[in-house]
């Protein structure tokens, strides 16, 4: 096992110490042809003719640390230090990546690489090594490759790649290549510091808000606050008398005001003053009447996600009866980069610069928007100041197209904090009710779980969408906890607020409510909340991870006065994990965090370090959205604009975070929304410790105040 601590995590990241490589995005027109390895192990990753290795990211980096962990799956295979590989962010281009998803979301980038990824290099180490035996004139089995060579291990002769690379190429690349074996992992599983945090700390790595180009203005943009609303008015000569303001631009639900730098965009749009009007159904949105429905739509029959046995029987004879209703908000991002980007429509064609979770996707819909083949338009990538699932809708840059195509220059687009949390795609609104019914030998007899909430995948399926959203199901119908008999059923319940994904979005509810119950009904059966999930768990990782933070918890030590602890476990994202949480409550019913406790098990660790920096982010992310994290609707607006008013834990009131890695050789599993998702039901379930008071209608904060 490995633990670590917070300090451990910062110095392990390079957020102290300086890192090995600085990335560098693709350059505007530079063609692929210019920069195609010698040795091409597919068209992502080769060898140069200098013999460095050369990587061009499939996935994107958004500060979750891929860059750093798909480096080292390449640096493993290909025998070569991970500072070493000359490593850019590609463009938007799902041609050069199939069958990989360019696409960075669900924590998936580790689990859909690792193996193609560790494949390719294989290939071409196995190459290098053929073309040095070839040359010795000795088995290829009597050869390795090592720091950038290739070694004949019985006479210890050493050649270079770049002495290799030219005949490796002029070969066939072998089809069948063996990948490392763990028991020779020199790089996989050890502890490595982020290769971009260098260039991060000295602020030279480039985000998309970063991006200048030669001849570039600046712009401003206000959109409808009223969902569905539109433009009715404004007053274009006050803006063009700020100076430096260059145009306005009007749409039918947005006003842009464009200057030669940001300062004056921002001072023109405001004196714009613009109008909006919307229908009396848009501006009578109520957050009240739209969490009403999603609880109402709960009593709906509702569509079958999974099904077995037969409840009604299951509960003949049962001793306890468990049965509540859990509410969660609406949610923001937030992230630290608002959104951005810069788009030049030129010669027929478009080059856009931002950062996306999905460049390629982010591409088609901008040439849609504009009406050009896709071969037309180019979208270089930057590196992301948080997606968090922001970054995986497109509406940024299609604004930003929108605008170029009526500019003959670059422009930069940047929305304000408010304008960002006015305009995001909110996580959805969920209501859930769950019925657990106990036999007497205290195994669970009946498990039904009705969800209801907006559906994402409905809205991006259309008519393909047959009545379950499976993202929203996820843990739901997959439970760690076995019963006689189960029932899921989802409702749709839309409302005028756009909704899409958010780090975690279904399994994260399901984790919220299954863990929360779990623990109402072990309270309810008079047991200790670890022992009677455990008394229910088979499975021998998911138990692992319980016990071990059971151990390194002292959960069997008394807390400190004023403290309540909480625990949760899950089994999301091909990941284990168990969390305990301490919190005290004050006598104004303020929640502080004190300590956070977790045992992972995601299989094999590509870096250590990666893995807990982002348990350290998920628990503080999902902290702060457990206690505080609600988007409320008035009049068909958003009410929040800021961090004053969507609150996120400050650096005084972050908790002490403890993790501990459960080693194995397993398939890796994801890592980027697990700690969020554990955090929810922990945080919960310590509160109820610490006060007695079960808060079922998230926030936290707000909750305990009503309970």
């Amino acid at each position: 096992m490995i633990t670590t601590t917070r300090r451990e995590i910062l110095v392990g990241s390079g957020a102290i110490t300086g890192a090995l490589v600085i990335p560098v995005a693709l350059g505007a027109g530079r063609s692929r042809a210019a920069t195609a390895p010698a040795l091409a192990a597919n068209a992502w990753l080769g060898v140069d003719p200098e013999g460095h290795v050369t990587l061009a990211l499939p996935k994107t980096e958004m500060g979750q640390g891929i860059l750093t962990a798909i480096t080292m799956l390449a640096a493993e295979e290909l025998a070569v230090k991970p500072g070493d590989v000359k490593v850019t962010i590609a463009d938007g281009d799902a041609a050069r990546f199939a069958p990989i998803d360019q696409g960075t979301g669900g924590s998936t980038s580790i689990r859909e690489l690792w193996q193609p990824l560790r494949e390719a290099g294989a290939r071409a180490r196995a190459a290098l090594v053929a073309a040095g035996a070839s040359q010795w004139g000795v088995p290829a089995a009597d050869c390795d490759a090592h720091d950038g060579a290739v070694l004949h291990k019985a006479s210890g002769k050493v050649l270079p790649y770049a002495a290799l690379v030219a005949a490796a190429a002029a070969a066939p690349l072998p089809k069948d290549a063996p990948v490392r074996p763990a028991s020779a992992y020199k790089v996989i599983g050890r502890p490595l510091r982020r290769l971009d945090g260098d260039a991060k700390a000295r602020g030279t790595a480039e985000y998309g808000i970063d991006v200048v180009r030669p001849g570039m203005k600046y712009a401003s943009i206000a959109v409808c606050p009223i969902f569905g609303g539109t433009l009715s008015g404004v007053d274009e000569a006050a803006a063009r008398a700020v100076p430096g303001v260059t145009g306005v631009i009007k749409g039918a639900d947005v006003v842009y005001v464009v200057a030669d730098n940001t300062w004056a965009a921002r001072q023109g749009l405001t004196a714009a003053k613009p109008q909006w009007t919307g229908t009396a159904a848009q501006t009578g949105a109520q957050t009240a009447a739209i969490l009403g429905d999603v609880v109402a739509a709960l009593d709906k029959p509702g569509f079958v996600a999974a099904t077995s046995g037969d409840l009604a029987a299951a509960r003949q004879g049962t001793v306890h009866h468990f049965s509540a209703t859990y509410t969660q908000p609406f949610l923001a991002h937030a992230t630290m980069e608002p959104a951005n980007c810069v788009a030049h429509v030129h010669d027929g064609g478009c080059d856009i610069w931002t950062g996306t979770q999905i460049p390629s996707d982010a591409r088609k819909a901008a040439a849609a928007r504009l009406g050009l083949p896709l071969e037309k338009v180019t979208l270089h990538n930057r590196l992301m100041g948080g997606g968090f699932g922001r970054r995986l809708e497109a509406d940024m840059v299609e604004r930003c197209v929108d605008l170029a195509k009526q500019v003959a220059f670059p422009v930069k687009l940047i929305w304000s904090r408010e304008e960002d949390m006015a305009h995001d795609w909110y996580r959805p609104a969920y209501a859930d009710r769950i019925d657990i019914a106990l036999a007497a030998d205290g195994k669970i007899a009946a498990w039904e779980h009705k969800i209801a909430g907006s559906s994402i995948l409905a809205r991006l399926m259309g008519p393909a969408f047959k009545g379950v959203d499976d993202d929203a199901v996820e843990g739901a119908i997959t439970p760690i906890y076995p019963a006689t008999a189960r029932k899921v059923t989802f409702q749709a319940q839309e409302s005028l607020v756009p909704t899409s994904w958010w780090r975690g979005v279904g399994p994260l509810r399901s984790a919220f409510v299954m863990e929360s119950a779990m623990d109402e009904v072990a309270h309810m059966a008079g047991a200790d909340p670890i022992a009677f999930r455990l008394a229910h768990i088979e499975d021998p990782r998911a138990r692992a991870v319980l016990e071990t933070v059971r151990v390194q918890s002292g959960w069997a030590d008394k807390p400190a006065a004023g403290i309540g602890r909480g625990v949760a476990v899950i089994h999301l994202w091909d990941t284990y994990m168990a969390a305990v949480a301490e919190v005290s409550v004050d006598k104004d019913h303020q929640i502080t965090v004190k300590k956070v406790t977790v045992a992972v098990d995601c299989g094999q660790v590509v870096n250590p370090s990666g893995v807990a920096a982002q348990i350290d982010s998920g628990v503080i992310f999902g902290a702060s959205a457990a206690l505080f994290g609600e988007v409320t609707i008035a009049n068909g607006r958003v009410e929040q604009s800021n961090f004053h008013d969507y609150r996120v834990l400050r650096m005084n009131e972050a908790p002490a975070i403890n993790t501990t890695i459960v080693e194995n050789h397993e398939k890796p599993g994801g890592m980027g929304e697990p700690p969020n998702a554990v955090i929810f039901p922990a945080l919960a379930n310590a509160v109820f410790a610490a006060t007695g008071k079960r808060v079922r209608n998230l926030p936290l904060q707000k909750g305990l105040q009503s309970a």
